[in-house]
Protein backbone atom coordinates (compact mmCIF):
# COMPACT_ATOMS: atom_id res chain seq x y z
CA UNK A 1 0.00 0.00 0.00
CA UNK A 2 2.44 2.54 0.70
CA UNK A 3 5.34 0.72 -0.35
CA UNK A 4 4.90 2.67 -4.22
CA UNK A 5 5.78 5.57 -2.46
CA UNK A 6 9.02 4.81 -1.38
CA UNK A 7 8.39 3.47 2.66
CA UNK A 8 9.66 0.10 1.90
CA UNK A 9 10.09 -0.69 5.91
CA UNK A 10 8.74 -0.09 9.05
CA UNK A 11 10.65 -1.38 12.12
CA UNK A 12 9.10 -1.24 15.86
CA UNK A 13 11.67 -0.53 18.92
CA UNK A 14 10.50 -3.01 20.89
CA UNK A 15 11.79 -5.07 24.34
CA UNK A 16 11.76 -8.67 24.53
CA UNK A 17 10.50 -9.06 28.36
CA UNK A 18 7.99 -6.76 29.90
CA UNK A 19 5.31 -5.33 27.12
CA UNK A 20 3.88 -8.61 25.60
CA UNK A 21 0.78 -6.17 25.56
CA UNK A 22 2.15 -3.76 23.60
CA UNK A 23 3.30 -6.33 21.41
CA UNK A 24 -0.48 -7.78 21.09
CA UNK A 25 -1.57 -4.04 20.48
CA UNK A 26 0.97 -3.30 17.61
CA UNK A 27 0.15 -6.71 15.98
CA UNK A 28 -3.27 -5.71 16.07
CA UNK A 29 -3.37 -2.18 14.41
CA UNK A 30 -1.10 -2.56 12.34
CA UNK A 31 -2.90 -5.80 10.88
CA UNK A 32 -5.94 -3.80 10.53
CA UNK A 33 -4.22 -1.24 8.66
CA UNK A 34 -2.64 -4.32 6.61
CA UNK A 35 1.11 -2.95 6.95
CA UNK A 36 4.03 -5.31 7.09
CA UNK A 37 6.41 -4.55 9.88
CA UNK A 38 9.20 -6.48 11.92
CA UNK A 39 10.30 -5.78 15.84
CA UNK A 40 13.61 -4.69 16.49
CA UNK A 41 14.67 -6.43 19.90
CA UNK A 42 18.36 -7.14 19.45
CA UNK A 43 19.34 -4.11 21.22
CA UNK A 44 17.51 -5.93 24.60
CA UNK A 45 19.64 -5.76 27.70
CA UNK A 46 19.72 -9.74 27.33
CA UNK A 47 21.97 -8.82 24.08
CA UNK A 48 24.70 -6.36 25.71
CA UNK A 49 27.67 -7.34 25.26
CA UNK A 50 31.45 -5.05 25.18
CA UNK A 51 31.94 -5.90 21.50
CA UNK A 52 28.16 -4.88 20.81
CA UNK A 53 28.21 -1.68 23.06
CA UNK A 54 31.53 -0.45 22.16
CA UNK A 55 30.57 -0.35 18.28
CA UNK A 56 28.20 2.77 19.07
CA UNK A 57 28.97 4.14 22.12
CA UNK A 58 31.17 5.59 24.44
CA UNK A 59 33.05 3.41 26.45
CA UNK A 60 31.10 4.85 30.12
CA UNK A 61 27.78 4.57 28.56
CA UNK A 62 26.58 2.42 31.10
CA UNK A 63 27.27 4.94 33.73
CA UNK A 64 25.24 7.85 31.55
CA UNK A 65 22.16 5.67 30.34
CA UNK A 66 20.03 2.76 32.37
CA UNK A 67 19.53 -0.66 31.02
CA UNK A 68 15.97 0.39 29.78
CA UNK A 69 16.50 3.56 28.28
CA UNK A 70 20.28 2.61 26.47
CA UNK A 71 18.11 -0.80 25.21
CA UNK A 72 15.75 1.70 23.21
CA UNK A 73 18.70 3.74 21.81
CA UNK A 74 20.05 0.97 20.70
CA UNK A 75 17.54 -0.62 19.17
CA UNK A 76 17.01 2.66 17.28
CA UNK A 77 20.26 2.27 15.86
CA UNK A 78 20.03 -1.21 14.76
CA UNK A 79 16.97 -0.07 13.08
CA UNK A 80 19.39 2.18 10.95
CA UNK A 81 21.83 -0.97 10.54
CA UNK A 82 18.73 -2.87 8.76
CA UNK A 83 17.58 0.09 6.84
CA UNK A 84 21.01 0.30 4.92
CA UNK A 85 21.17 -3.80 4.92
CA UNK A 86 17.43 -3.67 2.78
CA UNK A 87 18.41 -0.62 0.94
CA UNK A 88 15.09 0.75 2.48
CA UNK A 89 13.91 4.08 0.39
CA UNK A 90 12.43 5.44 3.01
CA UNK A 91 11.59 3.29 6.44
CA UNK A 92 9.02 4.14 9.07
CA UNK A 93 10.60 3.91 12.62
CA UNK A 94 7.83 3.44 16.07
CA UNK A 95 8.66 2.57 19.41
CA UNK A 96 5.83 0.27 20.64
CA UNK A 97 3.36 2.04 22.29
CA UNK A 98 2.41 4.39 19.02
CA UNK A 99 -1.31 5.94 19.40
CA UNK A 100 -2.98 7.19 15.99
CA UNK A 101 -5.18 9.82 15.28
CA UNK A 102 -6.67 10.42 12.05
CA UNK A 103 -6.56 8.52 9.16
CA UNK A 104 -2.54 7.09 9.31
CA UNK A 105 -2.16 6.08 5.58
CA UNK A 106 -3.36 9.27 3.90
CA UNK A 107 -1.64 11.18 6.38
CA UNK A 108 1.71 8.85 5.78
CA UNK A 109 0.69 9.38 1.78
CA UNK A 110 1.14 13.05 2.15
CA UNK A 111 4.50 12.72 3.93
CA UNK A 112 5.79 10.56 1.49
CA UNK A 113 5.20 12.50 -1.31
CA UNK A 114 6.37 15.59 -0.16
CA UNK A 115 9.70 13.78 1.34
CA UNK A 116 10.41 13.22 -2.71
CA UNK A 117 11.56 16.81 -2.74
CA UNK A 118 13.69 17.08 0.01
CA UNK A 119 17.58 16.55 -0.29
CA UNK A 120 18.62 13.43 1.06
CA UNK A 121 19.88 12.95 4.65
CA UNK A 122 16.36 13.35 6.73
CA UNK A 123 14.53 12.75 9.43
CA UNK A 124 11.02 13.81 9.76
CA UNK A 125 9.44 13.94 12.91
CA UNK A 126 5.47 12.46 13.03
CA UNK A 127 4.62 12.94 16.42
CA UNK A 128 3.08 15.81 18.71
CA UNK A 129 4.48 14.02 22.05
CA UNK A 130 6.63 17.32 22.82
CA UNK A 131 4.01 19.37 22.13
CA UNK A 132 6.28 21.43 19.86
CA UNK A 133 5.13 22.71 16.60
CA UNK A 134 5.84 24.92 13.36
CA UNK A 135 4.73 28.41 13.76
CA UNK A 136 1.07 29.00 12.65
CA UNK A 137 2.25 32.12 10.67
CA UNK A 138 4.79 29.81 8.64
CA UNK A 139 1.95 26.80 8.07
CA UNK A 140 0.55 26.72 4.99
CA UNK A 141 -2.25 24.76 3.31
CA UNK A 142 -1.22 21.69 1.61
CA UNK A 143 2.24 22.18 2.99
CA UNK A 144 3.01 19.27 5.27
CA UNK A 145 6.66 18.87 5.96
CA UNK A 146 8.95 22.11 8.03
CA UNK A 147 12.37 22.62 8.73
CA UNK A 148 13.06 22.20 12.70
CA UNK A 149 16.10 22.54 14.22
CA UNK A 150 15.92 19.84 16.77
CA UNK A 151 13.66 16.88 17.09
CA UNK A 152 10.13 15.94 19.35
CA UNK A 153 10.83 12.58 21.18
CA UNK A 154 11.63 9.93 18.46
CA UNK A 155 8.16 7.67 18.85
CA UNK A 156 7.59 7.77 15.34
CA UNK A 157 9.68 9.01 12.39
CA UNK A 158 10.01 8.09 9.01
CA UNK A 159 13.60 8.04 7.73
CA UNK A 160 15.63 7.87 4.55
CA UNK A 161 18.25 5.95 3.73
CA UNK A 162 20.84 8.21 3.58
CA UNK A 163 20.09 9.48 6.78
CA UNK A 164 20.00 6.30 8.01
CA UNK A 165 23.73 5.53 6.41
CA UNK A 166 24.65 9.14 8.13
CA UNK A 167 23.75 8.57 11.14
CA UNK A 168 25.99 5.10 11.64
CA UNK A 169 28.83 6.49 9.54
CA UNK A 170 28.74 9.17 12.35
CA UNK A 171 28.97 6.55 14.82
CA UNK A 172 32.27 5.40 13.46
CA UNK A 173 33.80 8.26 14.55
CA UNK A 174 31.73 9.81 17.12
CA UNK A 175 29.79 7.16 19.35
CA UNK A 176 26.66 7.98 20.84
CA UNK A 177 26.84 8.93 24.23
CA UNK A 178 22.86 10.20 25.07
CA UNK A 179 19.31 8.85 24.84
CA UNK A 180 17.73 9.18 21.05
CA UNK A 181 15.73 11.50 21.43
CA UNK A 182 19.25 13.70 22.30
CA UNK A 183 21.37 12.15 20.36
CA UNK A 184 19.29 12.51 17.36
CA UNK A 185 19.53 16.88 18.20
CA UNK A 186 23.03 16.27 18.19
CA UNK A 187 23.20 14.73 14.79
CA UNK A 188 21.03 17.74 13.57
CA UNK A 189 23.48 20.34 15.25
CA UNK A 190 26.18 18.20 13.49
CA UNK A 191 24.54 18.83 10.14
CA UNK A 192 24.98 14.53 10.25
CA UNK A 193 21.09 14.74 9.17
CA UNK A 194 18.06 16.96 8.62
CA UNK A 195 14.62 17.49 10.44
CA UNK A 196 11.52 18.12 9.31
CA UNK A 197 8.11 18.01 11.39
CA UNK A 198 4.74 16.96 9.99
CA UNK A 199 2.41 18.95 10.50
CA UNK A 200 -0.38 18.21 11.47
CA UNK A 201 1.23 15.72 13.51
CA UNK A 202 -0.58 12.55 13.60
CA UNK A 203 0.74 10.18 16.50
CA UNK A 204 1.61 10.35 19.89
CA UNK A 205 3.60 8.00 22.72
CA UNK A 206 1.30 5.96 24.70
CA UNK A 207 3.49 5.84 27.52
CA UNK A 208 3.62 9.55 27.54
CA UNK A 209 0.06 10.68 26.89
CA UNK A 210 -1.74 8.79 29.97
CA UNK A 211 -2.88 5.83 27.57
CA UNK A 212 -0.45 3.15 28.28
CA UNK A 213 2.22 2.63 30.49
CA UNK A 214 6.25 1.81 29.90
CA UNK A 215 8.93 0.87 32.53
CA UNK A 216 11.26 3.76 31.06
CA UNK A 217 8.36 6.42 32.61
CA UNK A 218 7.70 7.20 36.05
CA UNK A 219 4.35 8.51 34.51
CA UNK A 220 2.11 5.13 34.54
CA UNK A 221 -1.15 5.10 33.01
CA UNK A 222 -4.17 7.07 35.04
CA UNK A 223 -7.10 9.01 34.28
CA UNK A 224 -5.47 11.90 35.89
CA UNK A 225 -2.44 11.91 34.01
CA UNK A 226 -4.42 11.92 31.08
CA UNK A 227 -6.85 14.54 31.59
CA UNK A 228 -3.22 16.69 32.87
CA UNK A 229 -1.91 15.72 29.29
CA UNK A 230 -4.73 16.91 27.04
CA UNK A 231 -5.27 20.49 29.10
CA UNK A 232 -2.12 20.55 28.02
CA UNK A 233 -1.85 19.58 24.57
CA UNK A 234 -5.13 21.87 24.36
CA UNK A 235 -2.99 25.20 25.40
CA UNK A 236 0.16 24.27 23.30
CA UNK A 237 -1.83 23.76 20.41
CA UNK A 238 -4.76 26.46 20.32
CA UNK A 239 -3.40 29.14 22.99
CA UNK A 240 0.28 29.30 23.14
CA UNK A 241 1.39 28.98 19.63
CA UNK A 242 -0.77 32.47 18.94
CA UNK A 243 0.72 34.40 22.00
CA UNK A 244 4.34 33.39 22.26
Amino acid sequence: MIRRLGIEGIYIVHALKGYELHEQRINRIFGEMKLEYEFVTDGSPCFFSDTLLNAYFCPEINSILSPGVLSCTLNHILCYERIVKNGNKYALIFEDDPVFFGDFIPQIENVAIEANSLPPGFIISLENTALKFPDYRETKKGKFLYEATHGRCAGAYLIDLQGAKNALDNLRTKKCRQVVDWWHNTLIADNVVRMYWAYPAFVEQGSINGQMFSTNSSRQKSLTRRLRWLSHKYYKTYIYRYIK
